[in-house]
């Protein structure tokens, strides 16, 4: 089913601007009678779902250098907004991001992540990269009406709250700091750091291609003195914002790293953690999951 670009009946005029100028141009040109396509595999569900109407502009972003590409920059990881989430998965530098790449497997079904990108993703606003995004300290590089701007994705979400969200900013790349990957050579890494634990987890209702009921990621260090000296947990799933966990990491911090850690680690999660309850299941079942996951998870970290 396709429905009419605002009651016209017409079908979407596509834009697809070669730059960033080009870009800005169709936004003021526009006046807001439009939606961004990168994947477009979001949108197409949205459309025959009923859930939006078909717009009367569509801007493609493909064409815009550097947005589907991953690459160093300074101190920081890049990965262009329209990189496939199948590219993510296998691009070799984004080894370093592991829980993102557990993440992209995660993601619906391979045809879907041959279409879909890692934007699309985060702007959908409940992608299952989110979580692990959030544990990587990333931020969003956005063009916005009066230029360009780096928010953090964390920063982002809450926008979602306090509605400070412009839906006429276009993302175009995500930022990852390299102190926070696996990066051998980063410079950023500290040298007293001895064990990097990190695991990500989706729970859904069938084991592929499906909506999660709760996601959790959580990447810490362990220095030469056993003591946590870097945590970063989060958690979100199905329709509900993810978000970090800063009670439960401020729990660990600092601390000597036992297995023991696990059972009030799960507690402090539950207690944290702020999601909802749908025809799938209850808001105390996400939390009581979302606890038991992780503290599952770090047990069977710290015990091997």
């Amino acid at each position: 089913m396709v429905m009419p670009a605002y009651g016209t009946g017409a079908q979407p005029t596509v834009w697809q601007p070669d730059n960033l100028e080009e870009l800005q141009a169709l936004k003021s040109k526009l006046f807001g009678k439009y939606c961004y396509a990168a994947g477009g595999t979001l949108l197409r569900t949205q459309w025959e779902g009923g859930l939006v109407p078909v717009p009367e502009h569509m801007i493609s972003l493909a064409r815009i250098p550097g947005a589907g590409s991953v690459y160093v920059d300074g101190d920081h990881l890049v990965i262009g907004a329209l990189t496939r989430l199948n590219q993510c998965d296998t691009d070799v530098q984004l080894q370093q991001l592991p829980l993102l790449q557990s993440a992209m497997k995660a993601i619906a079904a391979p045809s879907i992540r041959n279409m879909a990108t890692i934007g699309g993703n985060i702007v959908s606003g409940v992608g299952d990269s989110i979580p692990a995004l959030l544990v990587y300290d990333a931020q969003l590089h956005w063009i916005t009406d009066n230029g360009s701007e780096i928010s953090s994705l964390s920063s982002w979400l809450n926008g979602g709250h306090d509605g400070s969200r412009n839906p006429n900013n276009v993302l175009i790349a995500i930022h990852i700091p390299m102190a926070n990957t696996a990066c051998p050579y980063s410079h950023s890494k500290q040298s007293s750091v001895s064990r990097e634990i990190s695991f990500y987890r989706k729970l859904g209702r069938r084991e592929t291609f499906t909506a999660s009921l709760v996601t959790i990621a959580f990447h810490g260090e362990v220095g030469t003195d056993g003591r946590w000296n870097k945590i970063a947990i989060a958690a979100g799933g199905g329709s509900g914002m993810a978000m970090r966990l800063p009670e439960a990491e401020k729990m660990l911090l600092g601390s000597v790293a036992s297995a023991m850690q696990a059972s009030t680690l799960a507690v402090a999660v539950r207690s944290e953690f702020e999601t909802y309850s749908d025809a799938f299941a209850s808001e105390q079942y996400r939390k009581q999951t979302a606890g038991n996951m992780i503290g599952a998870r770090l047990w069977e970290a710290l015990c091997s």
